[in-house]
């Protein structure tokens, strides 16, 4: 699937896009059937609805579906605004095996978990960035000027950096970042090269700036190369 996917569509309100994004998010976690996300006209969720397997507890899947639009998207939800069902349904083999692929790249996938900004001494900023991979924790960190637009310029490099730590035949080229306006919203784009081997894919990646234009520009790059991430690993 191209980047472009990531995008709102022209016949799509931003409102409805954002309901796309996060139903597709819910879709992949790992135990979930099927997600239904009900919305006003603003976005704002009122409802959701998940149905999951038996060996997903309730409460389990109420926290997974809080933690997963928290880290991807910076959406949070009220636990009394989910509802979970499960289900006893014998699934045919073929959905079984969907079902394991999801689960195998949820744990694959990097999310989010922490960003710290520092000043070390006056007119500079220091910002720390923690990804989770499974059960490990990677960190980047960048420092530079303190002003708007380079906090921004710093998160997403210090993504980056938290990813090419890792990375051993494959990296991650930040090309740029930038909050714009549109739709009524600010959104923060971000875009960056993801070079395995001798091939080279231009990724792009957008959040809206929810809780500050530093986080948003983190889930921006990690939206840009998350499934790019799956495959080199």
């Amino acid at each position: 699937m191209s980047a472009n996917a990531n995008l709102p569509t022209p016949e799509e309100s931003p409102a409805a896009w954002t309901v796309r994004r996060a139903e597709q998010l819910l879709t992949a976690l790992a135990g979930v059937m099927s997600a239904r996300i009900v919305a006003d006209r603003s976005g704002e969720i009122e409802e959701i609805h998940v149905l999951v397997t038996p060996e997903i507890q309730p409460k389990q899947a109420v926290r997974n579906v809080e933690s997963a639009l928290m880290a991807q998207l910076g959406i949070r939800v009220d636990h009394r605004k989910i509802s979970v069902a499960q289900t006893a349904e014998v699934r045919p083999l073929e959905v079984l095996e969907q079902a394991a692929v999801r689960d195998a790249a949820s744990r694959r996938t990097l999310v989010f978990q922490q960003l710290q900004v520092e000043s070390p001494r006056p007119g500079r900023v220091q910002v720390r960035v923690t990804l989770r991979h499974g059960e490990a924790t990677w960190e980047g960190v960048e420092e530079g000027v303190d002003e708007s637009r380079s906090r921004v310029q710093l998160a997403a490099r210090a993504t980056v950096r938290a990813m090419e730590e890792e990375l051993t035949d494959a990296g991650v080229v930040l090309e740029g970042v930038r909050v714009v306006d549109a739709f009524d919203r600010r959104i923060c784009l971000a875009a960056v090269h993801g070079v395995g081997g001798r091939s080279s894919y231009f990724l792009v990646g957008t959040c809206e700036v929810r809780e500050g234009p530093e986080q948003a520009a983190v889930l921006a790059v990690l939206d840009a190369t998350n499934r790019w991430f799956l495959m080199q690993r």
